[in-house]
């Protein structure tokens, strides 16, 4: 048999034994296994986007990203799997927005990796920095595999979890904030994990999830059951990560035909450690309702209590030093949200979706309209805005906020999808 070689000199530091071991278990039985399922696919997206800065006498900001995604899968055996995914990302904005993000409150991408590749692509740390920067992301490389026992999953892949439909008070691995423009793919994460299915639909989910080099203060371990019972879905969820212990419950059914959840997580801040303060601890708690209309028009609407805010807009950016924000994957500042929306079609092919957020403490409110058109199978164009209501930061001063929303930028965009 002919020996498959792998060449990797594009690749350097500890992340070349990763890539180099999946992609040769990927690209190596292909030559022997005639009636393998490969597949590739991705998508080419662009967006355009233009930040209005609360601040007075402030220009406007623009940014231009485009992203490049391919997918690649294997399967030799309905047992075993491959897959592989790799973002290329060349931007163009403002040369600020390389060292700072123009929403108050931003969550790293990839805490959760043991390696990575090095991104920027251009400019390199050492040079002077302009308005082109390319980035890159290596974003899927796993191996799944099944048993009569248990499915199981080796390598970069994507965890997410939670019922609610805006905030998810478990999903902490690798949220995305509200205002994200690209949700379509959730950043992937080094795990290991294991299910195991208990009768129809239950399932024990398990496994460790590994931070920067393995270190185990960085990283993350999780133990999550679910069942149905009574025409009601149930699942209970213990994560310790980063020295923190978080015990989640999250229930979803239908009522009337309408949809109900409700998502609760309770975070115990070091309670393993002789010196845990428990004033950090916090509970966060969302609950809603959705419900379709004909199949054309369909709304919904969902409460946000977030133990881990603050009342007062003063104390909003000293509030961000808790282990909530630094570590807990927190984003909103406040304490009570309320978030309704409602997607409706226009035709065929024009949909208008709306969604709001309220601070009901402040008050202010975010807004987010956009208007999608398929204009072919695989081609879909969007526009639409984030629009901030709230009492603006006092005498134009970014650490005297009167509002969380009204701290925010007025954000307008384009979106052109192309898939493959």
């Amino acid at each position: 048999m002919k020996r498959n070689s792998c060449q990797w000199s594009v690749i350097s530091g500890p992340l070349r034994g990763i890539v180099v071991f999946t992609l040769c278990l990927m690209t190596g039985p292909l030559s022997g296994i005639a009636d393998a399922a490969f597949r590739v696919g991705g998508y080419y997206k662009n967006f355009f986007t233009v930040f209005n800065s609360p601040f007075p006498d402030a220009p406007l900001t623009g940014v231009v990203v485009n992203r490049l995604r391919f997918n690649l899968s294997y399967a030799p055996t309905d047992s075993l799997s491959y897959d592989f995914a790799y973002d290329f990302t060349p931007r163009i904005q403002d040369p600020l927005l390389f060292s700072q993000s123009p929403i108050a409150v931003g969550i790293a991408s990839s805490r959760y990796r043991v390696a990575d590749l090095d991104s920027p692509i251009y400019p390199r740390t050492d040079a002077s920095v302009g308005s082109v920067g390319i980035y890159h992301n290596l974003d899927r490389a796993s191996v799944q595999f099944s048993t009569d026992f248990a499915d199981f999953s080796i390598g970069r892949d994507a965890i997410a979890w939670g019922s609610a439909r805006i905030i998810n008070p478990t999903d902490i691995i690798a949220p995305y904030t509200y205002d994200q423009l690209d949700t379509e793919d959730r950043v992937g994460v080094d795990t290991i994990r294991v299910r195991i299915p208990i009768g129809v639909m239950g399932e024990v989910d398990t496994g460790y999830i590994f931070g920067d080099t393995f270190n185990f203060d960085k990283s993350a371990v999780f133990l999550r059951t679910q069942l149905n019972a009574v025409e009601t879905d149930f699942s209970i969820l213990l994560l310790e990560f980063q020295r923190d212990l978080l015990v989640g419950f999250d229930i979803a059914r239908g009522i009337g035909g309408a949809g109900f959840w409700l998502e609760t997580a309770h975070v115990f801040t070091e309670p393993f450690d002789d010196g845990s303060d428990a004033w950090k601890n916090y509970l966060r708690t969302s609950i809603g309702f959705d419900y379709s209309f004909g199949g054309e028009t369909y709304a919904f609407i969902e409460y946000h209590f977030n133990g881990a805010g603050v009342q007062n807009p003063e104390n909003f950016l000293t509030n961000l030093e808790k282990p909530a924000y630094t570590r807990g994957g927190v984003y909103l500042l406040g304490v009570h949200y309320l978030a309704p929306g409602v997607t409706h079609q226009l035709t065929p092919l024009i949909s208008f979706s709306g969604q709001l957020l309220f601070n009901l403490s402040d008050p202010s409110t975010w807004i987010a309209p956009q208007i999608a058109y398929n204009v072919a199978e695989d081609i879909h164009l969007s526009v639409g805005g984030f629009i901030s209501l709230g009492k603006r930061p006092k005498n134009g001063d970014s650490t005297q906020l009167r509002s969380e929303f009204g701290s925010y930028p007025n954000l307008f965009f384009s979106s052109f999808r192309v898939y493959f």
